[in-house]
Order: C-alpha cells, then sequence, then structure tokens
C-alpha cells in the first residue's frame, strides 16, 4: 500500500500540493491525471524520494522497489537482451557469483534461489518483452549504440517491465511508442502483477488497463474507482452537485442580506437582523473547482479542390536501390480522413515522406492537384524548432506581411497566449512546442495534414481539441497515432501498411487490436488443409448472440463487484493495525475477483470470436 499523508510542495514560490492525501491500495493500477504542469512529475519524484516533501510523510511498505523509467539506456555495446536482463539486479548478482563460488554450500543456496526466481526462463522473458514492444530477434542481439534515443527509451521501458518492481511508476510512456507497442503495452499493464501508478494521456490505456484514477487538481489528490470515462463522469456528477449547491446557498445568502439591509434599522427587528448577520458570517462558502481555459485549435479552411487531390498508379518507393513499398495505387480525396497502420518498419513513415513531396517515386506515376498544399507534423520536427527565438519571431519569419496583432490571434488559436508569444522556445514545455508545430504546419491552410504522432505530449483537453479541430476541417487528413480515441473519432478509412504493400483494412480498429495481440502459431506444412465449415444456421447463429449477450452481463457484473470491492480498499481506516485481519480478508476477496473477471473476459471474447466467424462463414 502507497500512502500519501497531508503532502505540500512548493517550487519556486508556487504551490504545487497543499494537504494532499491518499491511498493507493497493493496490487491496484491507478492512472494519474491532471493538466499539464499541475505537479504530476514532481509527485513522481516525491513517492521516490529525490525531492524533500514541505510538510507530511509518504509511506511505503517495508522492503518495497520503486520502479520507473531513466531517462535513456546509455549508447554503449551492450547488447539489447543483456541491458534487460541486467535489470533484475539479484539474477545478475547471483549468475555472476555462481561463475566464480566455489563453497559446495554456497553454490546450492546459489542455484535454489536461482530456482526460486525463476532466472533460467529469464532469457525469454525478457526477449519477450523486448519483442512486444518492437525489437525483432536480430535487433535484441544488437548493441544498444545501434539504435537512436527514442528506441533506447523502449529499451529502458522493457528493462523496468522485466524488472517487476512492487511499486512501478510510468511517466506518460506512450510517448515514444508506435501503436503496436502501445497496445502491447496496454495488455501486460493488465496482467503486472505489483502496484502500478502511470502517468498518461491516452484515453484508451486509461480504460483498458487501470481500475482508478487519482486526479491532481487545485493542488488536491481526489481517488476514483473505475477507468477513465467512468471518472470524468463521477467528476462531472460531483461538479454539477457542487453548481447546484452553490445556487442554492448564492440565493439563500441573498435573501438573509436583503432582510438584514431592509431591518437592521429597525429597533424592532435589530435583535433579528444581527441574528441573520451571523448566520452570513458562519456559512462556509460553496467553492465550485474553476473550468480550466478550454484548449481550442483553430485550422484555417483551405478552397476546394477537384478530386483526386492525389492518385498513385503502380508506384514504388524506397531509398536508393532498396525499395520500401510496391505497386501502390491510391487515391485520396479532399474529405478523406485515413489512418495508417502497420508495424515499426513496413513503411508508414516512407509512405508519409512520399504524400508530402519529400521523397520522390522510384517508378509508376503519381499526381497530384496543381494548387495542392500539403500541411506536414512529424514528433521530430517539435526538435528542430528554433529554441533561442520565440513562438511569435517562428510565425514572424512564415508571415513577414502579417501584422503582430493577426499573428499573435493566430497563437492565441492554438493555446499559445500572450506570455507564451513571448517566450523563447527552449522555455516552452513539450506540448507548448508541439501546438507551435501543428501551428506552422497549418498556418498555410493545406488541402492535405500528415499527421505522425501528433498527440504525444499533448494533455487529454488539448488531445480532444485536436479530435474536434480535425473533425471540423475541410481538408483530408492521414493519420499515424498510437492514440486509439484519436484514430477512432478521427479516420474514417485505415490503410494497412504490411509487407511492402498498402492495402485497405475492412475491419475495424478493434479487430485490429486482437489481431495485433493474438501470439500467431507457426502453421504445420504437413497439415492438410482444413475443410471450410458449412454456413451455421439462423438458429446458431441467435445461439451464439446469446452467449455473447450472457458473456458481457457476467462480466458487467463482476465489474460491478470489483468496484465495490476497490472502493472499500480505498477506505484509509481499513489498514489500522487493529483490523490487519479484516485487511486480508478484502484483499483475499479482490484477487478473487480479478482472476474471475479474467476468465469471464476470456468466455466472453471466445464467445464474439465465435460469432464473428460464423457471421463471417
Amino acid at each position: 500500500m502507497l500512502r500519501l499523508t497531508d503532502i505540500t510542495y512548493a517550487i519556486e514560490g508556487r504551490v504545487l500540493l497543499d494537504h494532499a492525501s491518499a491511498v493507493i491500495p497493493t496490487g491496484h493500477k491507478v492512472g494519474l491525471v491532471g493538466r499539464n504542469g499541475t505537479g504530476k512529475t514532481t509527485l513522481f519524484k516525491l513517492i521516490r524520494n529525490e525531492l524533500i516533501l514541505d510538510t507530511g510523510t509518504v509511506d511505503l511498505p517495508r522492503g518495497w522497489k520503486i520502479g520507473g523509467v531513466s531517462q535513456e539506456v546509455p549508447g554503449n555495446e551492450v547488447s539489447l537482451i543483456d541491458t534487460v536482463l541486467k535489470a533484475d539486479v539479484e539474477r545478475h548478482s547471483l549468475m555472476a557469483e555462481a561463475e566464480t563460488a566455489t563453497d559446495p554450500g554456497r553454490i546450492a543456496e546459489i542455484q535454489t534461489r536461482l530456482a526460486d526466481i525463476d532466472a533460467w526462463s529469464a532469457e525469454a522473458r525478457a526477449s519477450s518483452i523486448l519483442k512486444g514492444l518492437g525489437f525483432t530477434d536480430d535487433e535484441q542481439r544488437m548493441p544498444c549504440s545501434a539504435f537512436s534515443g527514442g528506441w533506447r527509451m523502449r529499451v529502458a521501458l522493457a528493462a523496468v517491465l522485466f524488472a517487476e518492481p512492487d511499486l512501478l511508476l510510468l511517466d506518460e510512456p506512450t510517448n515514444y511508442l508506435d501503436l503496436e507497442g502501445a497496445l502491447w503495452l496496454e495488455a501486460y499493464l493488465v496482467k503486472y502483477p505489483h502496484t502500478v501508478l502511470i502517468v498518461s494521456h491516452d484515453r484508451e490505456l486509461l480504460n483498458r488497463s487501470v481500475g482508478a484514477i487519482l486526479h491532481l487538481e487545485d493542488k488536491k489528490l481526489t481517488y476514483y474507482t473505475g477507468p477513465y470515462d467512468s471518472f470524468a463522469r463521477q467528476r462531472a456528477e460531483k461538479r454539477a452537485l457542487m453548481v447546484s449547491a452553490a445556487k442554492k446557498q448564492d440565493a439563500k445568502r441573498a435573501h438573509l442580506q436583503s432582510f438584514v439591509d431592509r431591518f437592521k434599522a429597525k429597533a424592532s427587528k435589530a435583535k433579528q437582523a444581527q441574528s441573520r448577520v451571523k448566520m452570513l458570517e458562519k456559512m462556509e462558502t460553496i467553492r465550485v473547482p474553476e473550468d480550466a481555459a478550454r484548449t481550442v485549435f483553430t485550422f484555417p479552411t483551405p478552397e476546394e479542390l477537384s478530386p483526386p487531390i492525389i492518385a498513385t498508379e503502380g508506384v514504388a518507393v524506397g531509398y536508393g536501390n532498396h525499395i520500401v513499398l510496391h505497386d501502390l495505387n491510391l487515391r485520396i480525396d479532399q474529405d478523406d480522413r485515413i489512418a495508417l497502420l502497420g508495424r515499426n518498419g513496413e513503411g508508414k513513415s516512407t509512405l508519409s515522406k512520399l504524400l508530402s513531396g519529400r521523397l520522390d517515386a522510384a517508378r509508376g506515376k503519381m499526381t497530384s492537384s496543381s494548387k495542392l498544399r500539403i500541411g506536414f507534423f512529424a514528433q521530430h520536427q517539435v526538435d528542430e524548432l528554433r529554441i533561442e527565438e520565440t513562438p511569435l519571431q517562428h510565425l514572424l519569419r512564415e508571415r513577414p506581411e502579417e501584422g503582430q496583432a493577426r499573428l499573435r490571434a493566430r497563437l492565441a488559436g492554438f493555446g499559445l497566449g500572450a506570455a507564451q508569444a513571448e517566450t523563447e522556445v527552449g522555455r516552452l514545455s513539450g506540448g507548448q512546442k508541439a501546438r507551435l508545430s501543428l501551428l506552422l504546419a497549418t498556418l498555410p491552410a493545406p488541402h492535405l495534414l500528415i499527421l505522425d504522432e501528433p498527440t504525444n505530449h499533448l494533455d487529454i483537453e488539448s488531445r480532444e481539441a485536436l479530435v474536434e479541430a480535425l473533425t471540423a476541417y475541410s481538408g483530408a487528413v492521414i493519420l499515424v497515432s498510437h492514440d486509439m480515441h484519436l484514430l477512432s473519432m478521427v479516420a474514417d478509412r485505415l490503410w494497412l501498411v504490411k509487407d511492402g504493400h498498402v492495402k485497405p483494412y475492412d475491419d475495424d480498429l478493434d479487430a485490429y487490436r486482437r489481431m495485433l495481440l493474438t501470439v500467431e502459431k507457426p502453421a504445420n506444412k504437413n497439415k492438410p488443409a482444413p475443410v471450410k465449415p458449412a454456413r451455421p444456421s439462423r438458429d446458431e447463429v441467435l445461439a451464439l448472440k446469446a452467449e455473447v449477450r450472457k458473456g458481457e452481463e457476467r462480466v458487467n457484473k463482476i465489474n460491478e463487484m470489483r468496484d465495490k470491492l476497490a472502493k472499500k480498499l480505498a477506505d484509509p481506516a481499513l489498514y489500522e493495525d487493529t483490523r490487519k485481519g479484516e485487511l486480508d480478508t478484502w484483499n483475499k476477496k479482490y484477487a478473487e475477483v480479478m482472476e474471475a473477471l479474467e476468465r469471464a473476459e476470456a468466455i466472453w471474447m471466445a464467445a464474439l470470436e465465435k460469432l464473428e466467424r460464423a457471421q463471417a462463414a
């Protein structure tokens, strides 16, 4: 159990936490959310004892190991697999000692302990984690120096997952993952055996991988049971109640004040008036949390072009003599919203560069409208901003003919107010830099906007604003993103980049997610081709639908039971020494319910797959 009691912390006179408290029960997965700049990363540093609290305490069970992703794995000559294996310090130490130990008793102790910690399967487990994060078997044997900083961050994530600390602290782990890696991590965290606290602005991750939300707002911490959507609903309901109570209080205050104003000068009513003055003085004001300024993106509107705006016939593209994509026969119209799917290295970035004019076709025919303007946003472009210049200076370079008032209005339309407009880019937050890059990409009112991981560093409110802006935008959009919520809300066409080709993906994102998480079994070459089963009857399909419905109801009921138990376990009183036996009972019940939930979800998914096969037959 992680207990935060009455903690206060200020930096340079700015209070981030003010007598905040929270309890995270052992084994729970919790999402830490709050607007950018509220102090989420600082809270992690306080938990790791890297910063000193002004007041309060952070209490952890004795002997707990805390783990988090280091800034970056060094670019040394150690292989990826060995780097990950070294993260389990005890195993690494025992394996080294086993090489030199001569005392028979000590050798026996070492071998017994290695067996206890399942040391012999360690390499397979480490390899599985690296593969889930996008590294092939050959790449796992390569030195860390062969990979860029972003890929080494994946190795750092793999290392901490392999070490399995008792408290896992993850700060925006999907920022350096692609969609496939993010989906793998989402599934991995669900089965992680210990306590997890994760800072993320990825709604799908917070809906699928955590069972509670810790909200940092107004310098306080509030614990909500349930995933992110449940938290958003509970918070909205809570705020609505507070607004209603505040209105009633204002009306009562006005009524009392009116009485005082009317009768305070009358001797016969002086006593009653004085009584109401005291009531007003004692009345504690109900303060409704102020809504933060809503993030809004404003994209300029391009003129309409005749379709198609881009078309390719038999195009091949690559680098030098190495062709990455073949036989591209694609068409893009101005009203298209296309998401590019495909594992890392299959060619999504190559396709983006071809369509944006950054890469020429090696062969084939590619045509585009003569008036076509293209906006291109890639995460690396954020790093290419001039850090010594202000956002206003960036815009002045692009639009010297426009007045400063107009350019400031453009910056404000992307959430960069007067203060940020005059601040050097090097001092802006990651989210502010991303907004500036997005503004520069959309400045010429492009007919086609290509976005490669646009949500990195954006908080949830900014991501929602981006969804709204893209929905209202009258140009074509091509998206590469690990944010499933963004893809599901914006894209209406899916292209799968795989095996050197780009083809329409006719299923939906949920089907793609299931496909990625399904472990492919090697085919048996000697096995005869299966006979295609007969098309199921109407009654069989109805029976399968009933089975799916029952499975969903069973999962919902167990989820309700889990939420009730989580709420019970979040009660600080339960952790008093006198109630240790009761706590053990509730923890056992919670573990049993989680096992039942896993079984129920497996049965439900199996029923869904049966139904899908039957309907596709």
